[in-house]
């Protein structure tokens, strides 16, 4: 049997797992982690999300209402709780880095059994610190691009025409990626071929896979943040900035053993719409705590192991651990 016949018949057999009923926990169901509970319920699948008590008293009551130029308007049943109580298939984690180790508290490692923990967190360190406490045979790292934003405990709006996610894990079993891989993929509305949901890959490249969401997330995030203003500002006003940055994080990454190429990211920042914010300029505006070091402090860390030179990133890190005072008025200040 080829190398080709043998993922040929692994997708075949993940895709009859798909339509067996799978149970998924999502813990944190905010803007991602919401749009895809209710994706993944309303294909069939048993959802439990977790939750603070507010949000599960919530989402028990009222499901989960979904606005999507993409997928319909909708509300799916799913249960919530406050933490895990029984085995899964797979345990979603959509929270924010920053209340990362908070919320691993709802998911004991004994209570999770054999279940895959999939983190679709930013930054590269994560993956370590989940197989330290999981075990590296249940934990596979996942990407996703979307713009999904949760309004209020349950209501979510998915505002990006697409829904992309890249499933990776170099120590699971190809046939379980496989297999979450198609669940993910069949959670959408029925289309002419079948079910339509989020566009999903299985890569066999972790480090790469990780990388090529950190060499766009951190220049973006970063100026973003720094400036308070959107991407179509610094791709203009900051523009010699940005290139340099893309120039460090791409070194940085290729010295990770992921290719970046800095030219394609320039090009991928220019094709954006001029109004886009960045995550971390938006917990910035809200007051939100930051996730400065799993992005910025990721990749200064990334760069002194590898010996990589990065003055602008190390500055804008800097600045923004440090904010700048406001001037004192005039009448207050003291001579």
């Amino acid at each position: 049997m080829t190398k080709d016949q043998s993922k040929d018949q692994s997708k075949e057999r993940a895709e009859e797992r798909s339509q067996e009923r799978s149970t998924v926990a999502v813990l944190g169901p905010g803007g991602v982690g919401g749009l895809l509970a209710a994706l993944v319920a309303r294909a069939g699948h048993r959802v439990i999300c977790l939750a603070g008590d507010e949000t599960a008293r919530a989402l028990r009551t009222d499901g989960i209402r979904v606005r999507s130029g993409r997928f319909g308007d909708f509300t799916a049943a799913v249960e919530a709780d406050t933490e895990l109580r029984e085995p899964v298939d797979a345990c979603l984690i959509t929270v924010k880095h920053t209340a990362l180790d908070a919320a691993l508290e709802r998911v004991r490692p004994e209570v999770l059994g054999d279940g895959l923990l999939v983190p679709f967190l930013n930054g590269v360190e994560h993956p370590a610190t989940l197989r330290a406490r999981y075990g590296a045979a249940r934990v596979a790292p996942a990407v996703i691009r979307v713009e999904s934003t949760r309004t209020a405990p349950g209501v979510v709006e998915h505002g990006s025409p697409f829904a992309e996610i890249d499933l990776t894990g170099e120590s699971v079993p190809r046939g379980r990626l496989d297999a979450l891989a198609g669940v993910l993929a069949a959670a959408g509305p029925t289309g002419p071929t079948g079910p339509t949901g989020p566009t999903v890959r299985v890569v066999d490249d972790e480090a790469a896979t990780l990388w090529a969401k950190m060499s766009f997330l951190a220049p973006f995030a970063l100026l973003t943040t720094r400036y308070g203003v959107a991407l179509g500002e610094v791709r203009t006003r900051h523009r010699e900035e940005l290139t340099a940055l893309v120039a460090e994080t791409a070194a940085v990454s290729r010295a990770c053993g992921a290719p970046a190429d800095p030219a394609v990211a320039l090009a991928r920042y220019d094709a954006f719409p001029p109004d886009t914010k960045s995550s971390m300029q938006r917990d910035a505006e809200a007051g939100r705590p930051l996730e400065l070091d799993a992005i910025g402090g990721a990749l200064l860390r990334a760069a002194d192991r590898h010996g990589v030179s990065v003055p602008v990133a190390r500055g804008l890190v800097r600045e923004l651990e440090e904010p700048e005072e406001p001037e004192e008025l005039e009448g207050n200040r003291r001579h």
